[in-house]
């Protein structure tokens, strides 16, 4: 099976005039049989003629041509034309006229230039040969009868088209759904990056503002500072990580954090100056699919918020392990203040945890809660795949 897997393989490696002129070379050899002689393609009622070294050109013609169908669709379709002229003026009826049909469908389906103008002279052609051949015949064949072999000429030509026409739609449709995968991996990326660079850069901004008051406290700068230094060991674990599903090479895929690391996430925050409540209720399941994920990115992106624009104010985190989904809540109760430096946030954040929710078939809310200050709600069922 690999022997023939790589048969297959090589064949397909190989130029198309290689691949296509097994195909000239089996009309070529059909062609002399003796079972097949003379039982060809007919237009007109010539008496069948014995093969002689005419007719070898003609079959030559009509059959050799075919190993550059794809590659010279054109010249082609010229050369088995000229041979199946030959080969109907002298009446050999050899097998090799049914290789018309042949070049005329690889033209209509290949060729690239000059398609209307091809057609036109191949129409313009069969004129004289077809009137050639009425007059050399003895009167069987009508005029009707050479309108309709043209027609199924015709009808073969546009088979042709419509493959081709076929083929270029696939090919387009394929384009759009790579640049369709491209984009949703940039902006899933893109989401990535925000999750991790924002909350990790705003803790330490958080940190560092904090240290600069404390210089007549050497042992709280010192912790103040060790948190900043933790910080960012975690920015630059959590970017590497992200980094590595960006390298083809690297083939264990990178690591995501779940909700198991959410009070590595809350004390973090804490560090940063801010008061947070965190309750976790209920068993995580086996396997969440990228439901672990979206929480905790949930939650990331809800404290990110939190000390950017309500410093030093109550937080309360609450995440429920159910049989189907995961609940996770995060709301702030307003007092606080924002962190110098902060400016209006785009919502990108918020929105792209929306369409993270959202996908995973979940329900996603976030605003001003009723007593004040801000909450973020989401509820994401568990064991649902990215």
């Amino acid at each position: 099976m690999i022997s023939l897997r790589r048969a297959g393989d090589l064949w397909h490696r190989c130029d198309v005039t290689v691949r296509d002129l097994p195909l000239g070379l089996l009309f070529l050899v059909a062609s002399f049989l003796p079972g097949l002689r003379g039982n060809g393609t007919v237009i007109g009622d010539l008496p069948t003629r014995a093969l002689d070294g005419p007719a070898v050109v003609a079959v030559a013609l009509q059959c050799l041509p075919l190993a550059v169908r794809r590659r010279w669709p054109a010249v082609c379709l010229a050369a088995v034309t000229a041979g199946f002229a030959i080969d109907q003026l002298r009446g050999y009826h050899t097998f090799a006229g049914t290789a018309l049909p042949v070049a005329l469908l690889s033209a209509g389906a290949h060729l690239e230039r000059y398609r209307r103008t091809t057609a036109v002279l191949f129409s313009v052609a069969y004129v004289p040969l077809a009137v050639a051949l009425y007059r050399l015949g003895s009167g069987g064949e009508t005029p009707e009868e050479f309108v309709t072999f043209f027609l199924a000429l015709g009808l073969t030509w546009g088979i042709g088209v419509w493959l081709r026409s076929t083929r270029i739609e696939e090919a387009e449709r394929r384009l759009r759904v790579a640049e369709e995968t491209r984009a949703a991996e940039r902006t899933r990326i893109a989401r990535e990056l925000h999750d991790v660079v924002t909350h990790h850069v705003t803790a330490m901004v958080v940190q560092a503002e904090a240290a600069r008051y404390l210089t007549a406290a050497p042992d709280r700068l010192e912790q103040s500072l060790d948190a900043v230094t933790d910080t960012g060991r975690r920015a630059l674990t959590d970017l590497r990580h992200l980094l590595d599903l960006l390298n083809p090479d690297h083939g264990g895929g990178a690591r995501t954090p779940h909700v198991g690391r959410l009070i590595t996430l809350v004390e973090q925050t804490r560090r940063a100056g801010q008061p947070v409540e965190f309750t976790e209720r209920g068993t995580p399941a086996t396997s969440t699919g990228s439901a672990d994920l979206v929480a905790y990115r949930v939650v990331q992106e809800a404290l990110t918020n939190a000390l950017k624009y309500a410093h030093g104010s109550r937080t309360s985190v609450r995440v429920e392990h159910g049989d189907r989904d995961i609940t996770v809540e995060v709301g702030t109760d307003g007092s606080g203040s924002p962190t110098p430096g902060s400016t209006g946030g785009s919502g990108r954040g918020l929105a792209g945890l929306r369409r993270r929710v959202e996908v995973l078939g979940g329900d996603f809310s976030a605003g001003p809660h009723a007593g004040g200050g801000f909450v973020v709600q989401a509820r994401i069922p568990a064991g649902s795949r990215s």
